[in-house]
Formats: structure tokens, C-alpha cells, sequence
């Protein structure tokens, strides 16, 4: 973790243009705030361009898609591209159904994205690999690190694979972490929202392999941290002191 990414992000204030899932607006929205970021939320064709010109850094999140948000997701993707500002691609439950496959392929097609994010299964769909789901939840076993590294080689971008041990691929080194906690899997949009920061965190000029690594390890980190307050007695309690513990810093969550 590189607590000066941190300070940077808290100093710049980026602005990121969320086309998200609908479940996870708000709690991602105030997640990035508490963390240091500005959001936007703004998924019409209409001014995905406009909005995306405006932006630090652009989130495309499919866990809510419908086939009209493919557009702006598109036009947003490939403006941040022109800018050579960062693009991160969450694809929510592409294994579950064709749709999410087709539009997933669809976007990564015009977009190239400066990290994809997902889960063991979501990522093992786009490296072809075999791997259970359920929903959008990766229920199967295999190589993991083989998977992470599959979709960094293929797709020519950094990955993080989200699990109990986070995988981060990156000019084909691969990085793990385990911080966290298991309350994180017990609450809607705890991946939507580390989507959202680690969007803001790839605004710096740092290398991406740390901006990446500071983004999963701290959110994990305010996670375990959060979870070990004494009125935390399960998710809905930890969502508010989550919230609280992302606009702290490291020594404080380290308990020093």
C-alpha cells in the first residue's frame, strides 16, 4: 500500500464518471466521497461524451445493464480513451446469462480498458476458462492466478481478481493481498464500490501496479478494521461504519 496515492487522490478530488449498477448507486457514491473522490453519475447517451470530457476517470459497471446503456458505456470508454485518462471495466455476473456475455464483448471491442475488475468466474468467462457461478457470485475452484493472468494477456490490461485473496495481474507480475473481511461479501455493492475507488486511485501518476494494490489493500483494510468495532454486529451496522473508515487514513485503520 502506498499512502502518498492516498493523499493524492484526497488532494486532486477526481472526478469519476460512474455508469453503474443501479443497486449500488448511492452506496458507491458516498463511498467515493468519504473516500476522497467526486462522483458522477450519468449513464444517458445524450451526454456520456460531455460527461466523460469532464472526468478524471471513467467506471463501467454492468451490473443493472439494459441494452439502451451500451451506447453512453461506449462513448464514455472510448472518450477516456482519447484522453489517456483511466478506464475500468467491471463485468458483474458475465457468465450468468448471453446478454451480459454479447454486451461485455461488445465494449471491449471499442473500449480498451485500463483495468478490469471481477471476480474469479466473471474473469475466468473472458479468459475462456471453465468456472461455477451462481448469479453474479463465483461459487467453483481452480487456478485463479492463471485466470488473472489470462485476462491481463489477452485484453493488454491490468486485473484484479476479487476473492478471499485478491489477485492483481500487471505486466505479468502477480501481487496478492489479503486484507479484508467477510462482511464484505454480505453486503450489496462492496465490489461496485471498490470499482469506484479504484478508478480514482488509477488518476494519480504512480505506477499502476501500486495505485492498484493501494486501492484493494486499503479498502480491505478499512474492512477488517471496520468489522472489529465492538458496534458492528453484522452487515447492516458495518455498512455506515464502513463508509466512516474509507476517509481515514492508514494509521489510524492500522490502529497506531
Amino acid at each position: 500500500m502506498n499512502d502518498s496515492i492516498i493523499k493524492k487522490v484526497r488532494t486532486k478530488n477526481p472526478l469519476i464518471h460512474h455508469l453503474t449498477n443501479q443497486v449500488a448507486i448511492n452506496f458507491t457514491a458516498n463511498g467515493l466521497l468519504s473516500f476522497g473522490g467526486s462522483p458522477i453519475m450519468a449513464k444517458a447517451r445524450e451526454e456520456a461524451k460531455e460527461i466523460a470530457q469532464l472526468a478524471d476517470g471513467v467506471l463501467l459497471n454492468i451490473g443493472t445493464i439494459t441494452k439502451q446503456e451500451v451506447p453512453a458505456m461506449i462513448l464514455a470508454g472510448k472518450t477516456a480513451n482519447e484522453r489517456n485518462i483511466p478506464v475500468v471495466l467491471d463485468p458483474v455476473g458475465v457468465a450468468a446469462t448471453p446478454f451480459r456475455a454479447s454486451i461485455v464483448k461488445e465494449i471491449l471491442q471499442e473500449v480498451k480498458p485500463t483495468a478490469i475488475k471481477g471476480n474469479a468466474s466473471e474473469l475466468a468467462h473472458l479468459a475462456n476458462i471453465p468456472w461455477e457461478s451462481k448469479g453474479v457470485d463465483a461459487i467453483g475452484s481452480g487456478d485463479a492466478e492463471a485466470v488473472a493472468m489470462k485476462v491481463a494477456e489477452i485484453y493488454q490490461t491490468t486485473t484484479i481478481l476479487t476473492g478471499k485473496t485478491d489477485i492483481l495481474c500487471s505486466d505479468a507480475k502477480l501481487i496478492h493481498n489479503q486484507l479484508g473481511h467477510e462482511l464484505l461479501t454480505k453486503v450489496t455493492g462492496a465490489g461496485c464500490l471498490l470499482g469506484s475507488i479504484l478508478t480514482a486511485c488509477l488518476t494519480t501518476d504512480d505506477p499502476i501496479e501500486q495505485q492498484a494494490l493501494t486501492a484493494i489493500s486499503f479498502y480491505g483494510l478499512a474492512a477488517k478494521y471496520t468489522a472489529s468495532k465492538p458496534e458492528v454486529k453484522g452487515p447492516g451496522t458495518f455498512i455506515p461504519h464502513f463508509i466512516d473508515a474509507l476517509s481515514m487514513d492508514t494509521e489510524t485503520l492500522l490502529g497506531r
